[in-house]
Formats: C-alpha cells, sequence, structure tokens
C-alpha cells in the first residue's frame, strides 16, 4: 500500500488496530479488531463510525441558485431545481447511452450545490463538471476536507450529544452543526439502511471530532468489510458492481430516483445525455436472491432459470453473507420475465447448480428517520 492515499484519519485507524488494505487508491480499514461480524451487528444495534474521507466532495457556485441548478440538470436526470434549502437528494451522472457513469449525493446550502461523488470516479466526475459547467458555474474540490458517518439506531444520541440540533433533522436533512466547537456540514444519511449521519469537517479537525464521538455511548469504528455487507443488506448498489456505464437507471431498480418533473411529459424532461434511453423500459432489472443453503452466491455467478438450461438469464453482481438476515443474499440482474418475487432460479457455483429465488429489496427494512 506504499502508493496509495492516505486519508486525514489513517494513524488513528492504525492505532486502532485495523487491518488496512487498498481501496480506490486509498489505504483503508476493512476491519478492526471486533472483526466484520461484530462491526456489522453493532452497527445495527448501536451505532458505527465509518471513514468515508476517500469519497470526492465538490461545491458548485454561480451568479444565482437557479443558475446553479439548472446548469447542474444537464448532467443528472434529478429534480436539482426543485429541491429546497437544507435538504439533499441522491442522483448519478449518465452518458450518452444511458448508462450511469457514477452515483452521487447532492444537496443545497443556500445558493451552492455539494456534491459527493465515490472515490473511484471522483477526478472523471469532477472533469466532467467543469467541462460542463465552467465558466458559468464555478466547480471546486473540496481536498481539505474529511467525511465520517455515523450509523446505527444510536447515532442520533451520539451526535445529539455533541449538538442537540442534530436531533431535529430528518432524513435527507442538511444543516450547519457545531459539534464539540468544531464546525461540520451533515447530513441525515448513510449507506447501510439505518438512521445516521454523514458529516463533513475540516481535515485538520478530523481526529479529534473522531476522537470524541468515539468516546461517546455506544461508538465503535466500523471497517469497508462491514459496510459492504451493512449496505448489501440494505439493498444499496455499489458502484462498479451493481451499476455501472452499461447499466440504465430503469435497469438498476433506480427510477424512483428520477422525480416526475424530470421523466417524459414533465415540465423539464431530458436535457441530460442519454434521455431517449436511460428511463426506457428496460429487458433486464436488478433483483434481490435468496440463494438457499449457507453457501453465498457472489460477484460474477451465472443464473439460470433451470437446473439444466444451457443459457444464463442473469448474473449475480453483489453478493455474500447477511449477517443481520442469518444466511446468504445477493443481487444480480435477471430477464425481466424472470423478476419476479418468488421465482426459482439457479445459481452456478463452481460448477455445481444451486437454487436460489428472487427477493424483494431490501433485505432488512430500513430505519431512516422521517
Amino acid at each position: 500500500m506504499s502508493d496509495d492515499l492516505h486519508t486525514p484519519l489513517y494513524d488513528l485507524h492504525v492505532e486502532l488496530g485495523a487491518k488496512m488494505v487498498p481501496f480506490a487508491g486509498y489505504a483503508m480499514p476493512v476491519q478492526y479488531p471486533m472483526g466484520v461480524m461484530g462491526e456489522h451487528n453493532h452497527t445495527r444495534s448501536a451505532a458505527g463510525l465509518f471513514d468515508v474521507s476517500h469519497m470526492g466532495q465538490v461545491t458548485l457556485s454561480g451568479a444565482s441558485w437557479e443558475a446553479v441548478a439548472q446548469a447542474f440538470e444537464t448532467l443528472v436526470p434529478q429534480d436539482v431545481l426543485g429541491l429546497g434549502d437544507g435538504r439533499q437528494r441522491y442522483g448519478f451522472f449518465t452518458n450518452d447511452a444511458g448508462g450511469i457513469e457514477d452515483d452521487l449525493m447532492f444537496a443545497r446550502r443556500g445558493d451552492d450545490l455539494l456534491v459527493v461523488v465515490n472515490a473511484a470516479c471522483k477526478g472523471a466526475d469532477i472533469a466532467r463538471m467543469r467541462a460542463a459547467l465552467e465558466p458559468a458555474v464555478t466547480v471546486t474540490e473540496l481536498d481539505d476536507r474529511a467525511l465520517i458517518a455515523v450509523q446505527g439506531p444510536g447515532a442520533e444520541a451520539a451526535v445529539a450529544g455533541l449538538d442537540t440540533r442534530a436531533a431535529r433533522m430528518r432524513f435527507m436533512d442538511v444543516a450547519d452543526l457545531e459539534l464539540d466547537g468544531v464546525a461540520v456540514w451533515a447530513s441525515r444519511s448513510g449507506y447501510t439502511g439505518e438512521d445516521g449521519y454523514e458529516i463533513s469537517v475540516a481535515a485538520t479537525e478530523a481526529e479529534a471530532l473522531v476522537r470524541r464521538l468515539l468516546a461517546q455511548d455506544g461508538v465503535a469504528p466500523i471497517g469497508l468489510g462491514a459496510r459492504d455487507s451493512l449496505r448489501l443488506e440494505a439493498g444499496l448498489c455499489l458502484y462498479g458492481h451493481d451499476i455501472d456505464t452499461t447499466t440504465t437507471p430503469a435497469e438498476g431498480g433506480l427510477m424512483w430516483a428520477v422525480q416526475k418533473v424530470r421523466r417524459a411529459g414533465g415540465d423539464r424532461a431530458g436535457g441530460f445525455p442519454g434521455a431517449g434511453t436511460a428511463l426506457v423500459t428496460p429487458a433486464r432489472k436488478r433483483v434481490g436472491l435468496l440463494p438457499e443453503g449457507r453457501a453465498p452466491m457472489r460477484e460474477g455467478v451465472a443464473i439460470y432459470a433451470d437446473e439444466t438450461a444451457t443459457d444464463p438469464v442473469g448474473h449475480v453482481t453483489s453478493g455474500g453473507f447477511g449477517p443481520t438476515v442469518g444466511g446468504p443474499v445477493a443481487m444480480g440482474y435477471v430477464s425481466v420475465d424472470q423478476a419476479s418475487v418468488g421465482t426459482a432460479l439457479w445459481g452456478e457455483v463452481r460448477g455445481k447448480r444451486m437454487p436460489v429465488q428472487v427477493a424483494a429489496l431490501p433485505f432488512v427494512p430500513a430505519n431512516f428517520k422521517r
């Protein structure tokens, strides 16, 4: 990992006994001494603290909110103009073929837009925004800030213990908070299906803030391993696996993230890359999959309609053991005629066909504070 970048919390991870691995160009903690299973269960029952500082944070600013929002709508199929101040949405960049270049979160802070993008894509995302939006909109990478997430049923008590205003926030609210004297930008959101916060803080103040949060009752550090099992149980996509440049939002089951005003017949329909194909009814669909037995079906496993079929009807894109479910869980793509919940299919694992059933997503109900 000698060539991998370090987040502002690298030394603290090492001090806490983390196993560090390369991830998206960074040295990141995959687990701590508690272990992946323990960290997963701790987040579900108390509160887990995640370092997500490898992700890209970008602000867009211009002459007015309307100018910034309308410009950003040329890159994404979401309703940006209608976003209220102090609110956040999930979105994605599309390409000319209607595929997803990256998924992201964007939040309105006054007349500016804060955009958080995936670590592996941030260079390309920032270049895309600069090429399409500047000079009318200024694109500023915030490389002097860290990003941490506090997730789980104990997250509110932990964060509100440092600023009581955090308790008043609802899912997808964004607010300026002061946590133990440290000014931060916080959103009530996350990547686990649990209640929680994502907190942007100056890099120079990140370690002290994280130590203060870890000192709160029930808060423990959590690594990438549990982050992945938590998001899989929550039915959330991992970019580069469950969605990518060849996946349209309609195929990925992400039409819930495209507001009516941007769809066909809406007042601001189209106007983004691939608008003619991105939202078209697909021939395949992302689904939940429950393998029978205890053996996981991991990424790349081919899915067949029956035990003897020669041509697959789909494949697994994410899979593993779900600690909360108590068994293996997976997501993948199958043809639309095989996508109904309860459909019995077969996955080929090491040359052997194993039964698997199409399941509703999420596997574990979300606990967001509405």
